[in-house]
């Protein structure tokens, strides 16, 4: 056993499946889209950081035709969601992975701000610390990462609510793990949220909506 896991937990960018809010003003294609290049991207930074294995965890499985539009990097291992609840998900990918590696960690593909430097920065402090968590602006957080599971880190969580941070913080509180908590970043969730879009290709021309939106 060796080393750090970066899990990826994403769904198949299907159009009127991933980025609902954003529907009205890019339209389901466009929504599906944005999803996708973010995914792309995501897995490339993660390829990039010095990880020891980098995996996408998807839904549905990765293979399935769902997962067509997008371009799987060479080196990218693949798993399915487990069944349950995204606490359940969560905690089912993340032990899955210290079964083969020292440290775990988990991120989604909604945050451009996660590049590889960040990611890098966040497998030094698992070297230190028992877990590490990069914040969301909206309460909830973006990246977490483990040496050591426990359940109740994801257990009756409000999952969607501004509540997630405060809750995980106090679990990890409570089990007696040192945490390293990072700066935050912005999730792309909705209309505002697409001027902390990358303003380069491929990401210019959603944030290029706002100017005629």
């Amino acid at each position: 056993m060796t080393g750090v896991r970066i899990i990826i937990f994403a769904k198949a960018p299907l159009p009127g499946q991933v980025k609902t809010r954003l529907i009205p003003l890019l339209g389901a294609e466009g929504a599906a889209d944005l999803a996708r290049c973010m995914l792309q991207r995501i897995l490339e930074e993660a390829l990039a950081c010095g990880a020891d294995r980098v995996e996408l965890c998807g839904s549905p499985a990765p293979g399935d035709t769902a997962w067509g539009s997008l371009q799987i990097p060479d080196g990218i291992l693949l798993a399915a969601q487990d069944e349950g609840d995204l606490g359940q998900r969560m905690l089912h990918a993340m032990a899955r992975g210290l079964e083969t590696s020292d440290a775990v960690i988990l991120a989604g593909a909604d945050c451009p701000g996660l590049d590889r430097r960040v990611l890098h920065r966040a497998m030094q402090s698992l070297e230190e610390h028992d877990a590490i968590l990069v914040p969301a602006f909206d309460g909830g957080y973006v990246l977490l990462g483990l040496k050591r599971i426990h359940p109740a880190i994801m257990q009756d969580i409000p999952w969607s609510t501004g509540e997630v941070l405060p809750h995980t913080l106090q679990r990890l509180e409570e089990l007696g793990y040192s945490v390293d908590l990072h700066a935050p970043q912005q999730d792309i969730d909705s209309a505002d949220d697409l001027a902390c879009l990358p303003d380069q290709p491929p990401f210019r021309m959603f944030r290029d909506v706002l100017k005629t939106g």
